[in-house]
Formats: C-alpha cells, structure tokens, sequence
C-alpha cells in the first residue's frame, strides 16, 4: 500500500482542486491519499466523490497552525468529527485572522514594491484562504522573485520587516481538540529547520505529553539526521511514525508520493480514530 498523508489543494495554498489531486494520485500509483488543507475542511466533500471516481482510498484531515513560544508548529489532524467542534471553531477563527494579516503585509510589501491585495486575491481564487503561499506567488507574478522559496527566504520569513505573527493556539491545546473531535494528531515536519526554528528539546516532550499521536517523519524538510533523531523518539515514547509529501500542486518543488507511510502505520493510525472514516480503505 502507498499512501501519502500530507497534500493540499486550492482550498489552502495547493495549485490543484481535490479533484485535480485526486486524479493525480490516481495516476502515481497512490493508492491512500490524505487531505490535509490549512486550518479548513472546505475541500472534503468534492475530495470524496472525486476519490471514489478514481479508486483512491481517502483520508480527510487538516492542518492545523499553532505556536509553541513563538515558534511556528503545525498539527495534522486526521479523521476528526468537524460539525460542531471547538477545533472547528478554533480554525475558522484562525482563517479569519490569517486574513487580516495577509493583508496587513500586502499594504507593508506595496510600499515597496507593485504588488496590490487585487492581485492577490485574483491569484489565490474565491475558496482559497489566503496566506502568504499566495503573497508569494503575487510577488513573482510582479517580477519582484524568481519562485515561492525566494519570496519566502527575502521578504516573507517571520524575521522579515513584512512579516506579520499570526495569532493560533498551542500545539497542547490543538492536540486536546482534536482528540475530542474524535481524530489523531500527528506533528508535521517537526525538524524542518530550514524554515525556521524548531521546537526544542523541552516543548517537545510536552507536546507528546499532551497526547501526541505520531510524528511525520519522512519530509524532504527533515535533514536525514533529524531523522534518525525522530525515529528514536518514536521508539521511545509509542508514537506512530508516518511519512508524507506535503504536495502544493505546482506551488512548491515536492512530489506527489515522493514519500509514504507504511500500511501497518496508517491502520494504527486509523484505529485512534472515532470521528469521521476513511473513504475506501481497507
């Protein structure tokens, strides 16, 4: 079985619609494939019928953004009961928030540069939420960066003068709430150092503390050392270990399927869930 538990789709910051990803991953040979759009469930019902057209097995999830001591941190959740939750009401919250301030940072970055919120809004369509992934993008549309990785590496990254701290919960209470709804929380790319800082030692023992499910361990954005080092704290502590390619469509270099998760992996993750099931996955 292959399956990758990490995409996005144009409900967040991916290029494609579910049912664009679908058919993709159809056509890599995937045969499990998890929806994980930020912080919104919006792409789940065209992502079933879609998957079902194709013979995908279909996980729907969410990423969840955080912060741990200033520290960027995002949960996925996977297979959570959304209606009437607080991680749903938490999420809408950071959507709405994540709004104000893309816009605060477009009207910093146009005193600088021809780059104006029509043109962002233009680029990330009407079911996006946008984010900086389309800031990004408004940016090399105006010729200001050659890519994503650029924008975010000269004009985007939190220490930048354009950056805007985004107000989220902790990954401690994220976790609660999605244990509450019903689904398994598992920590995406905890050692991508590259963009930004990590969570250390001490935070991370309390986010497993907090009930952690698993840790996504297989991501081009953790160095090989790294992990090894995950892999050793999974051991130690039973956490579920998965492996995933956090795909964007055309928005970042990652491949569809370039990392999986192991079939025994996926069934243990599934068996910590009691909120929504699976779609084809046996």
């Amino acid at each position: 079985m292959r399956a990758d538990l990490h995409t996005h789709t144009r409900f967040s910051d991916g290029t494609q619609t579910p049912a664009e990803l679908m058919a993709e991953a159809a056509a890599v040979g995937l045969d499990v494939i998890a929806l994980t759009d930020h912080d919104t469930t919006r792409g789940w019902p065209e992502a079933v019928d879609a998957a079902q057209r194709a013979s995908v097995g279909l996980v729907r999830g969410m990423e969840v953004s955080c912060r741990w001591d200033g520290i960027s941190v995002h949960i996925l959740c996977y297979l959570h009961d959304p209606v009437g939750a607080e991680i749903t009401h938490t999420v809408e919250q950071a959507r709405d928030d994540r709004l104000t301030r893309s816009r605060i940072m477009v009207d910093r970055l146009a005193e600088d540069f021809p780059v104006m919120w029509e043109d962002v809004q233009r680029i990330a369509g009407p079911d996006a939420t946008i984010g900086r992934p389309h800031i990004a993008d408004a940016l090399v549309a105006a010729g200001v960066v050659e890519d994503r990785s650029e924008a975010f590496v000269r004009l985007l990254a939190g220490s930048g003068p354009y950056y805007v701290a985004l107000p989220v919960v902790s990954p401690v209470e994220a976790i609660r709430m999605i244990h509450d709804a019903g689904g398994a929380a598992v920590f995406a790319h905890p050692l991508a150092a590259a963009r930004g800082r990590v969570v250390p030692d001490a935070g991370m023992r309390a986010i497993i503390d907090a009930g952690l499910d698993g840790l996504e361990i297989d991501h081009r954005d953790n160095p090989p050392a790294g992990r090894e080092r995950l892999r050793v704290l999974a051991a130690r502590h039973g956490l579920l270990t998965t492996g995933s390619s956090d795909y964007h469509g055309t928005g970042k270099p990652n491949r569809l399927g370039e990392n999986t998760t192991e079939r025994s992996q996926l069934m243990a993750l599934l068996d910590r869930t009691t909120g929504t099931a699976p779609v084809g996955v046996d």
